[in-house]
């Protein structure tokens, strides 16, 4: 989930008014593109009243999406803690080249998932794709060699990709650029949610036991299969095709959202991608120290989500102890993801809370490594979580603060993102079986990596910092002002 954007400071790159009390963008604003007046009328209660709406019956259909598919994802990794491995008979690796194997597909079909929403809308792609990954999930319930498991974690892979780029977009289409990162923060606190959730759901289905010829492991695929494939079917028809078509809003309400999609679009004016702005990106070392960052924290972060119950089973708790000791590890980083997301949004400040993050992460993994005390390694995990879920998202934050104009960020963050996303694939690796049960290699690994993710973000002030010096020292020379964007001699990097 490496797609939490905090977008509210881009308004000032629209234009120089400021936004109302309420952050919407206020009536006659100037237009970009043409340097006059819009003449699109909003009427901002309504306006209100409309998104409003879409808080109450949309987003909490986006964040459930996110539980569902997280669990989906990761629910192997509570599989193999009661059974999966022996019963599927895997050898060596081969557990691991299945948690691998997925980030392939899911890469690789990205882009295809994009294209088809411009072609056939996003509800209608998102339907598709859930109902894909469910019964990819549903028939790892029934597979019996290690091929049969590879061939349904491809097709998990292929079709959870689509979830991101349909997300984003639909959110994109609802609320403005300033109003996106508080609705973006509620879905990735949904993963953490969903890892409660999972370890709960697991315990349960554990239990018990074998029913109707069937072993637990097997009916934890086919029972989340089934939940999200329903969903799935009913979210067909309650996601709307547009904001302007959703079926809750009233006349009055949708022609109000019609008219917001022209004001933003007056607003932001043609903003078309030249090359320029790719070679921008190309050539911005933030571009690519955010991504070696992120790279270096969501390796950690994915390992996290798929062993953390082999990790605590490594501890000496009994399997039918280990599901339910996860809920709580995942309550406290969803607490820990918003209160660091509320916190960041309210101060402005990004790289303070990016240098404290990885700390108790570092304590952690530390502590794992150095007793073998079931009590002291459990109380680890809690450090971990606590720092790893909210790393990415602040940092995404802040590097989509630090870059514009918005043609250069379409292909800057991309690039970052997928720099990031490679860990996914090696992922699955650090924590072999031959390890067990306490993982030293794959506790090491993930502590090193968060210590470079923490210099990263050290680099990363250095650079800004060097670069508003010398922006300043221009300033002073009187030097002209020819460049556009971040490189803008009056663009204030944020930190």
């Amino acid at each position: 989930m490496a797609s939490v954007v905090d977008k509210k400071s881009h308004l000032s790159e629209l234009t120089s008014t400021p936004p109302s009390a309420e952050g919407e963008v206020l009536e006659g604003m100037p237009s970009v593109a043409s340097g006059t007046f819009s003449p699109v009328a909003v009427d901002l209660e309504l306006e209100k009243q409309a998104l409003k709406k879409f808080d109450m019956f949309l987003l909490p259909q986006l964040a459930l999406l996110t539980i569902l598919a997280y669990l989906d994802r990761t629910n192997i990794g509570n599989a193999k803690v009661f059974g999966f491995a022996e019963g599927l008979k895997l050898k060596g690796n081969e557990f691991n080249n299945l948690v691998t194997f997925f980030y392939i597909t899911y890469i690789v079909c990205d882009v295809l998932w994009v294209i088809s929403i411009q072609r056939f809308g996003a509800n209608r792609v998102l339907a598709i794709a859930m109902v894909g990954w469910s019964a990819a999930t549903f028939g790892t319930g029934f597979t019996h060699s290690y091929g049969q498991a590879m061939a349904c974690r491809l097709i998990l892979g292929a079709f959870e990709s689509g979830l991101l780029p349909c997300m984003i977009f639909i959110i994109s289409t609802v609320w403005s650029r300033h109003q996106q990162a508080k609705r973006v923060a509620v879905i990735y606190c949904a993963t953490t949610i969903s890892g409660a959730f999972g370890g709960l759901i697991a315990y349960g289905i554990q239990t018990m036991g074998t029913r109707l010829g069937l072993e637990a492991w097997r009916w934890l695929f086919i029972i989340e299969g089934a939940i999200s494939m329903a969903v799935g079917c009913v979210f067909f028809i309650t996601i709307p095709v547009s904001a302007e078509k959703a079926w809750f809003l009233n006349d009055e309400q949708a022609e109000c959202m019609r008219a917001k999609k022209e004001r933003d679009a007056a607003l932001k004016g043609e903003a078309k991608l030249e090359l320029k702005h790719v070679r921008a990106a190309l050539k911005d070392p933030l571009v690519y120290l955010t991504g070696f960052s992120l790279f270096a924290s969501s390796l950690p972060l994915l390992g996290f989500g798929t062993f953390l119950p082999a990790i605590i089973l490594g501890f000496g708790y009994r399997s039918i102890q280990v599901n339910y000791l996860t809920i709580p590890i995942y309550v406290l980083a969803t607490i820990s993801v918003a209160i660091v997301s509320f916190m960041s949004d309210r101060t402005k400040k990004r790289a303070i809370f990016l240098f404290a993050l990885p700390i108790p992460v570092l304590i952690g993994y530390s502590i794992a490594l150095g007793t073998a005390n079931n009590a002291a390694g459990y109380f680890a995990m809690f450090l971990c979580g606590m720092g790893i879920f909210p790393f990415n998202c602040i940092m995404l934050a802040w590097f989509s603060t630090n870059v514009s104009p918005d043609a250069k960020r379409s292909v800057g963050l991309p690039i970052a993102a997928s720099i990031a996303n490679i860990s996914g694939v090696l992922s699955g690796q650090i924590y072999p079986p031959s390890d067990a049960p306490r993982y030293i290699s794959g506790n090491a690994v993930s502590l090193g990596l968060e210590a470079v993710a923490l210099t990263g973000v050290g680099l990363i002030v250095l650079l800004l910092k060097w670069r508003m010096a010398r922006k300043n020292r221009m300033l002073q020379d009187g030097s002209g002002d020819d460049k556009e964007g971040d490189a803008a001699l009056s663009f204030k990097y944020a930190f």
